[in-house]
């Protein structure tokens, strides 16, 4: 049986990088909270 995880570089800078963050309402707010908590990588 195959697993579930198959990771992808691209994939997951798609689905989850700061470009497609910044391009939702959600992702703005998620972006501005890590901000104001201080992530060193947001």
């Amino acid at each position: 049986m195959k697993r579930t995880f198959q990771p992808s570089t691209i994939v997951k800078k798609r689905k989850h990088g700061f470009l497609s963050r910044n391009k939702t309402k959600t992702g703005k707010a998620v972006l501005k909270r890590r901000l104001l908590k201080g992530r060193k990588s947001i």
